[in-house]
């Protein structure tokens, strides 16, 4: 079921010159193994290795080949913006490297600073700006605050823009719908972890359930039902770690 089977992400890599030394697996599940690596000038980066394996015969490594060069598109794109990792090269045919953000997922009791979702808010705004919706802002762990007081946001896996289906009406349609719904998932997050910064305006917006975050939760709600005390148990047994920055 693993994304690289029997095997592990590699050991160590070369990448610009530099060589990175396997740290520790952080996940690896169907789709994609993500790991962190040290480099010998003692900077910290984060691999995440798409899936490159069969399964049930089937042949995926074109899954896994697609869905890195298009999470490698996002993050290029995205590069102007300090809040998005610094996109570090490719390895292998699946695989990504991106720098490592010092800090940890957004929780429930986490002490924020007063500018943590203003600047959140204007991150996504940025975002958007390039027509791109990041589709997933619902996952908390997505959103790290970062050791300099800053958001900063992880995994492109899912966003969305205008590449694959063409500019058109239709997927005008859809990005706006779920930049829409990136809006609303921040602040339900800000309502909920820091209420006293809203303004009235986002308070009442923060009220609104668009069509499409009801359908979202429709979906969803049975996998995350099976999928959060599974990765519990998983984590407790020391299986897998704590999701933090990859």
């Amino acid at each position: 079921m693993r994304a690289l089977g029997r095997s592990d992400p590699p050991a160590s890599f070369l990448l610009a010159g530099k060589r990175y030394t396997l740290a520790t697996v952080v996940k690896h599940d169907f789709w994609a193994a993500t790991a962190f690596y040290d480099c010998e000038n003692g900077d910290r980066a984060v691999a995440k290795i798409n899936r490159c394996t069969p399964f049930a015969g089937i042949a995926l490594s074109w899954v896994g080949r697609w869905l890195c060069r298009r999470e490698v598109r996002f993050y290029a794109r995205l590069q102007h913006i300090p809040n998005i990792p610094r996109l570090l090269g490719r390895i292998g045919a699946t695989g990504y490297v991106h720098h490592y953000v010092p800090g940890q997922p957004l929780a429930k009791g986490m002490p924020l600073p007063e500018t943590f979702f203003p600047e959140l808010h204007d991150v996504m705004t940025q975002i958007h700006g390039q027509s791109t919706a990041y589709v997933d802002a619902n996952k908390r762990e997505n959103i790290l605050l970062g050791d300099d007081g800053s958001p900063h946001l992880i995994d492109f896996q899912i966003s969305f823009d205008l590449h694959e289906f063409g500019d058109n009406f239709i997927t005008r349609r859809v990005l706006r719908h779920l930049q829409a719904a990136d809006r609303y998932h921040i602040l339900k997050h800000q309502r909920r972890l820091a209420p006293s910064t809203l303004t009235p305006q986002q308070h009442f917006e923060a009220q609104r359930v668009g069509w499409l975050t009801r359908l979202h939760r429709a979906i969803t709600r049975p996998y995350f039902a099976v999928r959060r005390p599974l990765l519990r148990r998983l984590r407790a047994g020391g299986h897998i770690l704590s999701e933090g920055s990859k």
